[in-house]
């Protein structure tokens, strides 16, 4: 079953349960600073979340387009993803647990057909904020889930909210598909990273809003907030290994592949880097569409950095820079079905991504060169950190991102000495400043 087949499945089966369909957002917030990007479904109903009427009414139910910075450094594993889709239903003070939960397990059930045995969740085990969520469990424990596939977490597991620093927030109760791999341990379980369980869905119970002293006040009305995140989940119904398999990212890795000059010995290094080229690429062509361009601030700042990075990986992987163009052209081609407003902005998205590369390539070139003399001379010395004088320079006369430094750093088995560098980043700054 393609992602798609899945969105329009989502989206056809909450229509059925009297949700109204509205648009997904811009992935750049409008309005609001609190956030670069739009980090989740929920973040663009927040005022609805919080009272206001919604004009569609107390049930509705998108596919929203998400960018999460705090994931950057994670992807290049087998499901972390820059830009994804979040399919979302949310009740604004209209049904409740129950409802939400029985609806959740027949969607996955029913319409996906995934065996019962493959699903566990979590819920929340209950703190001074808000006591053990043993409703939810029992909601789970009726419609069929055993007992040891119930688990109970805290706040860092099973809270979500707010996305700033205020706002709707509450318990969760998430799903997990467990792809049949051996457990890493004895204590393998859903809150464990090795791969086992994938979290595939999140249905979050706003009861609170957090206030800018810290405490939490209970909502006037209480909603259900949900996330089941595309990607994941066509990777989960389609038996693939990682997201990157999907069929929304195979042909580009295939590409990736084939384009590589690195031996079969490097295929580790290669994987790692065509993930990352292809999950940076699509995130930096959706956010070009949404009216994002490189600067050295706020979100054109992320969309350079993650431009930068992956042609970074393209170099690392051996691949030709000089394929950009049609790699592009081919992604468009893939994505058109699912996101046609890339076949529009098409020109657009070539200028941008194009241009930024040529920027930046005699940058990458000179930044290495001077790296790895810097590396040379501190394994001679057999030092393990680089200090952040060399990082700076690196910056301020070769214009060499601290962030790439940083990656080039660990592959290397290097630390680097950040807070230096962010001392004489400020001095720097404080300077500039004066002179202005």
């Amino acid at each position: 079953m393609k992602a798609i087949d899945i969105r329009n499945k989502y989206l056809k089966f909450f229509e059925k349960h009297n949700h109204k369909i509205i648009a997904g957002a811009s992935l750049v917030p409008a309005n609001d600073s609190s956030v670069l990007f739009t980090p989740a479904g929920m973040h663009p109903l927040t005022p609805y979340l919080l009272g206001e009427k919604h004009p569609e009414g107390t049930r509705v139910a998108n596919y929203q387009k998400c960018v999460r910075t705090i994931d950057i450094d994670e992807v290049g594993d087998s499901h972390h993803l820059t830009c994804f889709e979040m399919m979302g239903n949310w009740s604004l003070g209209d049904y409740f647990k129950e409802e939400s939960i029985k609806m959740s397990f027949d969607f996955l059930t029913q319409d996906l057909n995934l065996p019962i045995e493959k699903i566990f969740v979590t819920c929340f085990e209950g703190d001074s904020d808000c006591p053990k969520d043993e409703e939810s469990a029992n909601i789970w424990r009726q419609a069929g889930i055993p007992e040891n596939h119930i688990y109970f977490f805290n706040k860092k597991e099973n809270w979500w909210g707010p996305v700033g620093n205020t706002g709707p927030c509450g318990a969760c109760t998430e799903i997990f598909y467990d792809t049949g791999k051996e457990k890493c341990n004895a204590n393998c379980n859903p809150s464990c990273g090795c791969g086992k369980f994938i979290e595939i869905w999140n249905n979050v119970f706003m009861e609170f809003n957090k206030k800018e002293d810290g405490t939490y006040e209970e909502l006037a009305q209480k909603n259900v907030d949900t996330g089941l995140g595309l990607e994941r989940a066509a990777m989960t119904f389609q038996g693939k290994d990682n997201v990157f398999e999907i069929e929304i990212f195979k042909p580009i890795m295939d590409r990736l592949a084939a384009a590589t000059k690195l031996t079969q010995g490097d295929r580790i290094i290669a994987d790692q880097s065509h993930r990352i080229i292809a999950d940076h690429l699509k995130a930096a062509m959706l956010l070009i569409v949404d009216g994002v361009t490189p600067s050295n601030i706020d979100q054109g700042y992320v969309l350079r950095r993650i431009i930068r990075r992956f042609i970074r990986h393209m170099r690392k992987a051996e691949i030709d820079v000089e394929i950009l163009e049609s790699l592009i052209n081919e992604y468009i081609e893939v994505l058109e079905e699912m996101y046609p407003e890339l076949v529009k902005r098409k020109t657009m998205i070539l200028e941008v991504l194009l241009a930024e590369k040529k920027k930046f390539m005699k940058t990458l070139v000179n930044g290495e060169k001077e790296f790895n003399k810097a590396i040379i001379r501190i394994k001679e010395q057999n030092n393990e950190i680089l200090d952040g004088e060399t990082v700076f320079r690196l910056y301020e006369t070769y214009g060499f991102p601290p962030e790439i430094t940083e990656e080039l750093a660990q592959e290397q088995g290097i630390k680097i000495n950040m807070e230096n560098f962010e001392k004489l980043y400020k001095e720097h700054q404080e300077k500039s400043r004066a002179r202005s």
